[in-house]
């Protein structure tokens, strides 16, 4: 059997960037794999306050310069990748001047949440997805973390889904208490449209918060996980019965869980 091929795909990793659960999370999962004989790819938002000097990123000229459209306006995608220290991993950044320059993540200086952080997850979930492409690595499963990885089951099942080196691969949705009250503007669901996706695709978007971006990425992922506790959530996922809902607690035992869910999807 040749060697299981996992993308993992999430806001943030340690060393380079820590600010929730998730940065630890992907920093051991794909490692761990790594070392059960998977083959890795790990692609996260190069955010402004990650020291490219400090962290030793450099730009990948060969995968860097496409545009991406987000609603009526193109940006150039720009590629960097670094090596975590002590570990044969290599993580590749996702950059944009417009979006990620900032010196904060999420919020600014007052703690407001960014009126366009909905056009920079459209950005980064399209930039991973083209960046996999130029990179002609066909990954078996894609484990998305975080809402800000919601889009990208829907784009794999619908704009790519007769791209040779996607048409397989299944797709997993972790999602963490990573929420948000913010609302975004009306037209997030103009912004999101790509080739093959209909109006009646994006209902679950209509709310335009956390709760939607969450929907939808559970609605076209192939598996959801609800990292540790998160009974703040549960009332969500009993409204969608559809789907089956896991519960991983991100500890030793997760791995072996997570291995074992891997190679169930690949059947």
């Amino acid at each position: 059997m040749s060697k299981l091929r996992v993308l993992y795909v999430a806001s943030e990793i340690n060393p380079f960037l820590q600010t929730s659960e998730v940065a630890d999370f992907v920093r051991k999962l794909p490692q761990a794999m790594q070392e059960r004989g998977m083959e890795i790819r790990i692609l996260v938002p190069r955010f402004g306050i990650i020291n490219e000097r400090k962290n030793r990123l450099h730009e990948v000229v060969r995968l860097s310069g496409i545009n991406i459209a987000v609603g009526d306006e193109e940006k150039p995608l720009i590629i960097k990748v670094a090596s975590i220290p002590n570990a044969k991993l290599q993580v590749y950044f996702i950059d944009n001047e417009d979006y990620f320059h900032r010196k904060s993540v999420f919020h600014d200086k007052e703690n407001k949440f960014y009126e366009d952080n909905d056009e920079r997850a459209i950005f980064f979930c399209k930039g991973v997805i083209e960046t996999v492409r130029k990179l002609g690595w066909a990954p078996d499963v894609v484990h998305c973390n975080d809402w800000i990885t919601s889009f990208i089951p829907l784009y794999l099942k619908t704009t790519y889904k007769n791209d040779p080196l996607f048409k397989n691969a299944k797709t997993v949705f972790t999602i963490y208490n990573n929420s948000f009250s913010h609302k975004f503007k009306g037209d997030i669901m103009d912004k999101v449209k790509m080739i093959d996706i209909e109006d009646n695709m994006l209902g679950n978007l209509k709310s335009a918060d956390f709760e939607g971006f969450i929907k939808l990425g559970m609605e076209f992922s192939d598996a959801v996980i609800v990292a540790g506790e998160n009974k703040k959530l549960e009332g969500l996922f009993k409204k969608n019965k559809e789907k089956k809902v896991e519960n991983f607690d991100n500890d030793e035992n997760s791995t072996e869980s997570y291995y074992n869910l891997y190679n169930e999807l690949m059947g």
